[in-house]
């Protein structure tokens, strides 16, 4: 339970919650608060709702922009031990208190997006309240945004649990009340989950659960403060990578019976205006450069890891040279079933050493993207991601054949 909690209206039972997960978001809260509560009154006005701050503790007034951000809904803060960090925690406090509350639907929805709307915890709540036990956004974005999910997990998700989740690493998403039984009753929280692995470990346990999974179009980017995608690439790709090959081994006696993925359910088919995705920057010879000074450093290990033929593959491509860079989607899927396979049998030094080789691989993979779809609008580059998702179910024998 959390350490800490401050529950002015004493509320103790909620039909619906929004929870706003937060570390030192005192300057973003504040609107998010006010634009989730008009959702809330305006959308849900008829069920007893409330806001639930879930926070680690932060030492820049985010508690104090959250309690004073005009709101008609109740409020409720709760916060981690003041040496205790990571959204995973705060999700944690949050799962224990939708359990203490019985809400039957819960909505999360990160502290610092700038064009978050009232709207969105229409889109992300309703379906809850109609059937659907989880759901995941779809936000409109640019070719070149979240190419960890491009590249890595969804083609990865949708091929080991069947359903076509398109964004399952979203840090705003919603799922029904009794789903956290599911939660907190999971054995897998390792370190990774409790930092930046919640959001894929949230996915793949709805996904194991079997409850039905909608997609809610939300229409616009998502908008966050500025940031460098490279500042904590080593970090995240670790923690979140790692997760799914964490729960891979969790959940074997399900996806090894999956053969094909099926769509989810849409919602909000309905919306008339959607905005354009902000445009993404890629230095293609930064990238390039990352992916010689990887195979420099780590084609040892990428030797002992990878098949034969996927090692052959590797020393070829980096003859190519930067105008001619390509990864080839079956490529790509053979190094990470490999992966995945190697992962299962090591300790945790050996684990960090293969997600250390891993990662200019998929750097060099992000060149390839960039690459192959330079000339192709958004709709042509997202058809692109929907046929290398097909080449990673298609050569799914290949990983049974490997973990088997």
């Amino acid at each position: 339970m959390a350490v800490f909690e401050e529950n002015p209206d004493q509320i103790t039972k909620a039909d619906i919650i929004v929870g706003i997960p937060s570390y030192n978001e005192g300057e973003a809260i504040g609107n998010t608060t006010v634009q989730v509560a008009k959702g809330l009154k305006e959308y849900f006005g008829e069920l007893s709702s409330v806001i639930i701050n879930c926070d680690n503790h932060s030492a820049d007034g985010t508690k104090d922009a959250f309690f004073s951000a005009p709101s008609e809904v109740p409020k409720i803060y709760i916060s981690t031990p003041p040496d205790v960090r990571g959204k995973g925690q705060n999700l944690k406090n949050l799962f224990e208190k939708t359990r203490e509350l019985q809400a039957k639907a819960v909505v999360v929805i990160e502290a610092d997006i700038k064009n978050v709307a009232p709207y969105w915890v229409k889109n992300l709540g309703e379906p809850l309240l109609k059937g659907a036990g989880y759901t995941s956004p779809l936000y409109v974005r640019h070719k070149y945004e979240a190419t960890l999910t491009n590249s890595i997990i969804y083609p990865l998700t949708r091929c080991l649990y069947g359903r076509r989740v398109r964004q399952p690493n979203a840090g705003d998403f919603g799922f029904k009340g009794e789903l956290v039984d599911a939660f907190l009753d999971s054995s897998h929280w390792t370190d990774s989950v409790q930092q930046f692995g919640v959001d894929i470990w949230a996915t793949t346990v709805a996904l194991n659960s079997r409850v039905p999974i909608v997609l809610s179009i939300l229409g616009c980017p998502k908008v966050h403060r500025t940031k460098d995608p490279y500042a904590h690439l080593s970090v995240t790709f670790h923690q979140i990578v790692g997760t799914i090959f964490d729960l891979m081994k969790v959940y074997e006696k399900f996806w090894t019976r999956v053969k094909w993925s099926k769509p989810c359910g849409l919602y909000g088919t309905d919306m008339q205006d959607v905005e354009s995705p902000i445009p993404v920057e890629v230095n293609t010879a930064r990238l390039h450069e990352r992916f010689l000074q990887g195979f420099d450093k780590h084609h040892t290990a990428w030797e002992s890891i990878y098949d034969q033929t996927v090692h052959h593959k590797l020393q070829e491509i980096r003859g190519l040279g930067l105008q001619h860079f390509s990864i080839p989607a079956q490529t790509w899927a053979k190094i990470l079933f490999d992966s995945a396979v190697a992962y299962q049998s090591m300790n945790a030094d050996q684990r960090r050493n293969l997600l250390d080789a891993l990662l200019p691989i998929y750097i060099g993979k992000v060149l390839s993207f960039v690459k192959k779809t330079e000339r192709m609008s958004v709709q042509q580059a997202e058809e692109y991601v929907e046929n290398e998702c097909t080449v990673f179910e298609e050569n799914k024998p290949y990983l049974m054949s490997k973990w088997q």
